[in-house]
């Protein structure tokens, strides 16, 4: 951010998080691993044979912040239905492969950025080389997904369980496998539905490979479960410098896994897009319905990309401390007004009524304030 008082919590020491150190690859125009920013994922639950409604679904997508979307590729009919869908989205997009190397050479040629596949369920050392060239010649890079649900049935028998060490050598030997034909431009996964399992998993591999990591917590449930746990596991991970690109995998619309893996990497300082309004719980003191206020806000400042930081406290116990950190802040007052604050400082007031209005306009202006600066810089 540039100039604003919500600054000041990204030169903290102690707020510093530290990446670990992977290689880079590229997933069409995005980077992954290395220094590249944090990618956001998830994934189309449209057929995607109906190409008009799984490029609706990706605009969703692409609105909401995804970086990355996930497109899965079972049949013929549908690798012919990606290169529709794949010239119409804006960002890359991940074929998902399962068993049938052909549909992964038919979602390379299709335009497919990314395939998710694992190379030793494909089949023969010929059926892998043949996958592998098809990456090399239309520039896909991969992603080796290991589940603990569908482990290998030697691991499971040599280990007696899902386990980290079971998952770790599967994603190794798959991995194994791309290197023998010199493919390095390869992201690793070792998804569980178990936070306990997930994380020890992914800091296994995070010690056993440079390759960059994909983060999730698989099958993680409904949308307010599924949220808790998987900001438990990523959240742990991303504090720990583990994880180039992230999925919250929810039994819910797709646009709110963007939105919460979007909202889990603000809080840990990872990402800097959009709004991040924060707001107290509201209690018998609040001078407006901060519920309503914020829910509203959320809905009409949720188009802005520009990194921009909100306070909506209820009343004045805690709202001048929470506004010296913020961009922009509303502080309830008494007799139906309320305080406005810029920059961390009390700048004028302003009827409750009035209130949601004026501040999305604050909010759009400082927009485009920074989007103009931003533009300005670039030349």
């Amino acid at each position: 951010m540039d100039g604003g008082a919500g600054d000041l919590h990204h030169i903290r020491p102690w707020r510093r998080i530290e990446r670990r150190k992977s290689r880079k690859i590229r997933v069409g125009t995005v980077e992954v691993g290395g220094d590249a920013p944090i990618a956001v994922q998830s994934m189309t639950n449209t057929p995607t044979t109906d190409a008009a409604a799984t490029i609706n679904q990706i605009r969703q997508l692409e609105e909401a912040g995804a970086d990355i979307v996930r497109v899965s590729c079972p049949d013929e009919d549908s690798t012919k239905a990606l290169a529709e869908i794949v010239r119409a989205a804006k960002v890359p997009l991940v074929a998902d492969i399962h068993f049938h190397y052909r549909r992964a050479i038919e979602a390379a040629a299709a335009g497919a950025a990314c395939l998710r596949i694992n190379p030793g369920n494909i089949g023969n050392a010929q059926r892998v080389k043949d996958v592998v060239q098809a990456a090399k010649d239309h520039g896909c890079s991969m992603r080796i997904g290991v589940n603990a649900g569908s482990l290998e049935q030697h691991l499971l028998e040599k280990y007696g369980e899902p386990c980290p060490e079971a998952m770790v050598e599967s994603a190794l030997y798959h991995a194994a496998l791309l290197e023998e034909h010199d493919f390095r431009d390869y992201k690793i996964s070792v998804k569980a539905s178990d936070v306990f399992l997930t994380a020890a998993a992914y800091h296994a591999l995070a010690e056993a490979t440079d390759a960059p990591l994909h983060l999730g917590v698989t099958e993680a449930g409904a949308l307010r479960a599924g949220t808790v746990k998987s900001a438990v596991a990523m959240g742990s991970l991303l504090w720990a410098g583990i994880g180039d690109t992230i999925r919250v995998s929810l039994a819910a619309d797709p646009v709110e896994e963007i939105k919460v893996g979007n909202d889990l990497l603000k809080s840990l300082g990872l990402r800097q897009r959009g709004v991040t309004i924060i707001a107290c719980p509201s209690c018998a003191r609040q001078g407006f319905n901060v519920i309503q206020t914020v829910d509203e806000l959320e809905r009409r400042v949720a188009h802005i990309a520009e990194p921009i930081t909100l306070s909506i406290i209820g009343c004045v116990v805690n709202g001048p401390g929470e506004a010296l950190m913020t961009d922009l802040g509303f502080t309830g007052g008494g007799k139906g007004a309320g305080m406005i604050y810029v920059a961390g400082k009390a700048d004028h007031k302003i009827d409750n009524a009035a209130m949601i209005d004026h501040i999305v306009d604050l909010v759009e202006n400082r927009a485009r304030t920074l989007r103009d600066a931003r533009e300005q810089a670039e030349g």
